[in-house]
């Protein structure tokens, strides 16, 4: 009696049967590999300068393409020698610092107005606004009756108000300086010398500085020359 062919293969199992369950076997043990990641989804605006909703009004984006870096919010070493918690306003570079701890500060690009050309020294916040209502100066009235006329009752804050999101009250000894650092609707300005306003920043950036800082903290306005 042969036993050949039950060593060969067991009973029932031919040798073609054989090559065809050997793929399933191999199969099993491959390692699957896993789906291609989602490309990353890019944000045509520059960081932390992300459209925003607040307060029941929309702050637009600014495009990466339209912010110089140097009008960027930033942490940099501390060039004002000012204890944290002090603003600094630099007119002339067109800067603003708010100081910390450790030897840092906080960097935001301004534009600077007229206005913000007429005070310099120490002062504090007297009170801050969100989204405050906006008066033109008789000046501005005198100056450019055409278009300040109609708001000389003023104007209620929203989007198309030129204080933007929020504002900044400067006073000294108790007087108003009439010194202002609010927000804008025109964030192409930032960086430069206009013609109206105080010191204006980004409302993405007024908004931040808001939330850092008390009512009665220390301001330090430079000479702008």
């Amino acid at each position: 009696m042969s036993f050949e062919s039950d060593r060969r293969a067991p009973r029932g199992l031919s040798r073609r049967g054989l090559l065809c369950l050997l793929p399933l076997a191999l199969g099993a043990c491959a390692t699957r590999r896993p789906p291609p990641a989602p490309a990353p989804v890019v944000s045509p605006f520059a960081p932390r300068y992300g459209a925003l909703e607040d307060g029941g009004y929309r702050i637009p984006g600014v495009p990466v393409d339209e912010m110089k870096a140097r009008n960027r919010r930033t942490l940099v070493d501390d060039p004002t020698g000012q204890p944290p918690g002090t603003l600094v306003v630099d007119p002339g570079n067109r800067f603003l610092y708010l100081v910390q701890e450790n030897g840092k500060a906080l960097r935001y690009g301004v534009g600077v107005g007229r206005a913000g050309m007429e005070f310099s020294g120490t002062a504090e916040v007297a009170y801050k606004r969100a989204w405050p209502r906006w008066t033109p100066t008789r000046d501005m009235i005198a100056r450019e009756p055409d278009k300040y006329t109609k708001w000389a009752g003023g104007m209620e804050g929203g989007e198309a108000n030129p204080l933007g999101a929020r504002a900044l009250y400067l006073f000294k000894g108790g007087k108003d300086t009439l010194y202002r650092i609010h927000g804008t609707n025109e964030p192409w300005s930032i960086g430069e010398a206009v013609s109206s306003g105080c010191i204006r920043m980004m409302n993405q950036d007024v908004i931040d500085l808001y939330g850092r800082i008390p009512d009665g903290a220390k301001v330090v306005v430079l000479p702008a020359s």
